[in-house]
C-alpha cells in the first residue's frame, strides 16, 4: 500500500482538522515542498486514497473514524506506511474525536489534559510551555550530533496549549514534560517503529505528538521547535533515526495522576508566580489576566472543588487589584 519510492505527504482534512496545511502550516508546507509532494483528502479514507501515499498526517482531527477507516489505517501501517496524528489540548474530550481507539492499539493514548508551566519564564501564558529537560531516548541527541550533551538537555521546544500522552510498549516516548511543566515528566511526544517486532520486508511507522500547535506558523520557529519538525518528518520518512532500546525500554517519566491536592498546590504557584510579577509590572503588560480567568474554568473541568474554585477567583481579583495600583 505504502512504497518507499513515493515522496507523497497526504494531510488529512476530512475530519475537520485544526492544523491546515493551507492556513496555520504554511510554513510546514513551504519547508516540506522542496522533498516531497504535498496532496490533501477530504475524503473517507480507504485503500484506494492511501495507495501510494508515504505518509498521512491528521492535524488534530475533530471528527469520529469509521472501524472501516480504523482497519484500513492498521493495514497501511502494517504494510508500510507512515502516520503522523497531532492533538491539541483537552486531547479526545476537546477535539470530539475517537482516533486513541487506533493509536492503543500501537501503546500510545493522548490524555484528556492540559500541559501547563508552572510559573512565569519568558513566555507569560502558562501553556505555552518552555521545556528546556524533556528528552528521554538518545536517538535524538544522535541525530542532532548532541551526543556530549546532557540527553534531557540536548533541545529546547515550547509546547503550546498540549496534552499529555500514555506510551507503553510497543511504542516508545521521545520528548516529555521535564521537571517544570506540569503534569511532571509525562510524554509529550511518542514513536511506534514496526521494525523492531515484525520480520516483514516494509516497516510502518506512527508518531504522535501532544501539541499540534508547535508546528503552526506561530510557534514553528520558537526555540527549537523546527529541530522537533525535522525529527518527526525523518523518523517517519527515512531511517536516519534509530530508536535507543535502553530509553525505550525505561524512559524516565512520573506516573499520570491529577490529585486534587497537587492540582491546588499547581493553582497556588500559579498565583504566588503571577501576583509577584504584577506587584512589579504596569498593569498594561498583564492585559492578558483573562487569559488567568479561563484557567480557573480548567481547574473546575479537572477536579478542582467549588470552594477551591471560589478561593482561585478571589485570588485572580486580587491579582488584578495589584495591576490597577500599579497602573
Amino acid at each position: 500500500m505504502a512504497d518507499s519510492n513515493n515522496n507523497i505527504i497526504l494531510f488529512d482534512m476530512a475530519k475537520n482538522e485544526m492544523f491546515d496545511i493551507n492556513d496555520n502550516l504554511k510554513i510546514l508546507r513551504r519547508k516540506l515542498q522542496g522533498s516531497y509532494t504535498i496532496a490533501i483528502n477530504k475524503h473517507e479514507i480507504t485503500v484506494d486514497v492511501l495507495n501510494g501515499v508515504q505518509l498521512v498526517v491528521f492535524g488534530a482531527p475533530r471528527a469520529m473514524f469509521s472501524e472501516a477507516e480504523f482497519n484500513c489505517l492498521h493495514k497501511y501501517i502494517d504494510l508500510g506506511g507512515s502516520v503522523l496524528v497531532m492533538f491539541s489540548e483537552g486531547g479526545e474530550k476537546e477535539l470530539h474525536t475517537n482516533i486513541n481507539y487506533l493509536l492503543e492499539e500501537f501503546g500510545i493514548m493522548v490524555n484528556s489534559d492540559y500541559v501547563l508551566r508552572t510559573h512565569y519564564y519568558l513566555y507569560f501564558h502558562p501553556k505555552e510551555c518552555l521545556v528546556k529537560d524533556g528528552v528521554v531516548n538518545e536517538a535524538v541527541a544522535k541525530y542532532l550530533d548532541r551526543e556530549n550533551e546532557n540527553t534531557s538537555k540536548c533541545i529546547s521546544f515550547v509546547f503550546p496549549y498540549g496534552a499529555s500522552l500514555n506510551v507503553a510498549k510497543p511504542a516508545a516516548p521521545i520528548l516529555t514534560s521535564g521537571s517544570v511543566a506540569y503534569p511532571l515528566n509525562r510524554p509529550l511526544c511518542a514513536f511506534y517503529s514496526a521494525s523492531k517486532y515484525s520480520n516483514k520486508a516494509k516497516k510502518g511507522k506512527l508518531a504522535v505528538i501532544g501539541s499540534g500547535h508547535l508546528l503552526t506558523d506561530k510557534y514553528i520557529n520558537w526555540e527549537e521547535n523546527d529541530k522537533i519538525r525535522e525529527i518527526l518528518f525523518d523518523f517517519l520518512i527515512t531511517n536516519n533515526i534509530t530508536l535507543n532500546e535502553i530509553d525505550a525500554n525505561d524512559p524516565e517519566e512520573n506516573d499520570y495522576e491529577w490529585h486534587q491536592s497537587k492540582l491546588w498546590t499547581l493553582i497556588e504557584l500559579i498565583l504566588f508566580n503571577v501576583t509577584h510579577v504584577m506587584s512589579n509590572t504596569s498593569y498594561r503588560t498583564f492585559v492578558q489576566i483573562n487569559t488567568l480567568r479561563k484557567i480557573s474554568l480548567i481547574y473546575t473541568k479537572q477536579g478542582c472543588t467549588i470552594e477551591q474554585h471560589t478561593l482561585l477567583l478571589h485570588g485572580l481579583k486580587k491579582c488584578t487589584g495589584l495591576c490597577r495600583e500599579k497602573e
